[in-house]
């Protein structure tokens, strides 16, 4: 008997710490990749980096602001086109989610969510690319609009879920319609876990490279309008690493560090509104 207590005991505290070794080295290499990005990219970052436009190549010196302002018109447009088509079909899951078409829907999503973001930069140069024979930033946006609908059809309906049955009896019971008790209390019950998902959906669409190779390319200057290629910071980086100049070097890791650093913010913000919404 007295064996047993002590391997047990022996194989909980190996566990315990086994575990926690995992934990550190997963937070360590996180830590390690930061302070990598920031030991060989950290002497790059400046206003100047952040508002001016890259010099010719082979010069030293210029900035990321249109790669920058080009990510963000990228994920505006795809937000525009993916979160909306991902919410509503999430709510019909959700709530109307007890037929055979739900299954292929949910099944359809999933394995979209699965199918890599190159094929989907195909599909995009295919559809829009070729047609307008011209790379754009409509383009760009469309690929990352479609890989975004999985994850916010998938993250919507798992956050309508946990919203208590008694809620939508209750609002029946009232008199309210289906759909205005979807709107007025079903949503808005759920809408910190709504919101999380689509934060870390922008998220994980944000560092896509290989799909904007296709369709939006990139751009050294300003681009104006959504009919135009366009620069963003994956691409940037793509380009800046493969170069054989130094200083474009040194510019691609400051560039990954300030991608890396709006991925991690995005989700610190869908951490804590997650957090928020426990304790509430």
């Amino acid at each position: 008997m007295q064996w047993r207590d002590y391997w047990r005991r022996f194989f909980n505290y190996f566990m315990f710490s086994l575990t926690g070794l995992c934990a550190l080295v997963t937070v360590g290499v996180l830590f390690f990749i930061l302070g990598y990005l920031l030991w060989n990219g950290g002497s790059s970052l400046s206003w100047a980096f952040l508002t001016h436009l890259p010099t010719p190549p082979g010069e030293s010196g210029g900035g990321m602001a249109n790669a920058i302002v080009g990510s963000a018109k990228l994920l505006l447009l795809a937000s525009v086109i993916g979160i909306p088509m991902g919410f509503l079909g999430g709510v019909y899951l959700a709530e109307f989610g007890a037929h055979a078409l739900p299954f292929v829907i949910r099944y359809t999503a999933d394995l979209l969510n699965g199918v890599p973001s190159i094929v989907m930069g195909i599909f995009a140069y295919t559809i829009v690319v070729l047609p307008m024979k011209h790379f754009s930033t409509l383009a760009g946006s469309l690929a990352l609009g479609v890989m975004m609908i999985p994850i916010a059809v998938r993250s919507t309906e798992e956050a309508l879920r946990t919203v208590p049955q008694s809620l939508r009896e209750g609002a029946l019971a009232l008199g309210a319609s289906k759909w205005k008790t979807i709107a007025t209390v079903v949503v808005p019950a759920a809408r910190k876990g709504v919101i999380t998902g689509i934060v870390l959906d922008i998220a994980r669409v944000a560092g896509e490279t290989a799909p904007l190779l296709f369709t939006a390319f990139s751009n050294r200057f300003w681009s104006p309008g959504w009919n135009q290629p366009t620069a963003s910071l994956p691409v940037m980086v793509f380009t800046y690493a493969i170069s054989p100049y130094e200083d474009w070097h040194r510019q691609a890791w400051a560039a990954g560090l300030i991608l890396l650093s709006l991925v991690l913010v995005a989700n610190l913000v869908a951490r804590l509104s997650v957090s928020g919404r426990t304790a509430h």
